[in-house]
């Protein structure tokens, strides 16, 4: 690619020099002679173009510049080409030289080996011999020895199960003394602790019991106590006279319901307007007590108050 480029660079100089010389020798100063039939059309003159030689020069300067420098960085590849392919040629030599190197040496330690290995051989042949006379008369020893400790194995084995047999018949009947006497024992413990949790359960009833009376009869007469101080009364219609009343709670208190059962129309009337101006009766927070107060009947007499 770069001889091209030299080429066409050649080519390109020689036609500019032969361009200059035409300019430079041509006569552009002589007017043009006019012709019969252009008489009619004004001409212009042509404008000569003076060409400046020392840009020329200049021109041509560069140009060989150029080419100059194009054979430089040629010659510049040319030589590193060569110095890789020297670089390269030593490089192949010197892997050469250390390949022959190790097949030498590979050579020399398989010459070796094999002077060791058939010494090696010779030496396992003689301990091979020397081994089986030992393994025969160790495995005499070992059989005889064998022979002896079967015996007395089994004489003592004998012994062993005999003694096993004895010893499993003793621990069975102690196992067996001993589960009975346990069973007994939990059997007697189970009763008391039995008898003793139905005790408990039956004092944890009663004083449960008791509580839930008190709670019971200390709510009722709270009850009481707000309706009564709610009760508008009037001796001369009321005198002698009562009211029964179920009265039904939700668990905050709140009066859900009143429905008047047996008594004096008046008094049940002024009873049920003073529930209902409360709103909220006193209940106990215990669940189980306020079960008792879900639905409460009571008995009003307005002239014991």
């Amino acid at each position: 690619m770069e001889r091209k480029f030299v080429v066409a660079l050649s080519l390109s100089i020689g036609l500019h020099l032969a361009l200059a010389v035409v300019l430079l020798s041509g006569d552009f100063s002589a007017p043009l002679k006019s012709t019969p039939k252009a008489t009619a059309v004004e001409m212009k003159p042509i404008q000569a173009v003076v060409v400046d030689s020392s840009k020329l020069q200049a021109h041509i300067n560069k140009l060989k510049k150029k080419e100059a420098d194009a054979k430089a960085a040629e010659n510049k590849r040319i030589k590193d080409l060569e110095k890789r392919a020297a670089t390269a040629k030593k490089k192949r030599a010197d892997e050469e030289a250390r390949l022959k190197n190790l097949e030498q040496q590979r050579k020399k330690k398989e010459k070796e080996k094999k002077v060791a290995d058939a010494a090696a051989k010779v030496s396992r042949a003689k301990a091979a011999v020397a081994e089986k006379i030992r393994k025969q008369k160790e495995a005499e020893k070992k059989k005889a020895e064998k022979a002896a400790a079967d015996a007395k194995a089994k004489r003592l084995k004998e012994q062993a199960a005999a003694k096993k047999a004895e010893d499993l018949r003793k621990k069975k009947a102690a196992e067996r003394r001993r589960k009975e006497q346990a069973a007994r024992e939990r059997a007697e413990q189970n009763r008391l602790l039995e008898k003793e949790m139905a005790e408990e359960m039956v004092s944890r009833q009663q004083a449960r019991r008791q509580q839930m009376m008190s709670e019971i009869g200390r709510f009722t007469a709270l009850i009481t106590q707000t309706i009564q101080r709610n009760l508008i009364t009037d001796r001369s219609t009321m005198e002698g006279k009562s009211c029964k009343l179920t009265i039904s709670l939700a668990p905050s208190g709140f009066v859900t319901n009143v429905v008047t059962g047996k008594g004096d129309r008046i008094v049940c009337n002024a009873v049920k307007n003073a529930i209902y101006k409360v709103g909220t009766l006193p209940v106990p927070k215990d669940p189980e007590v306020f079960k008792e107060f879900r639905t409460l009947s009571l008995l009003f007499a307005p002239d014991t108050f």
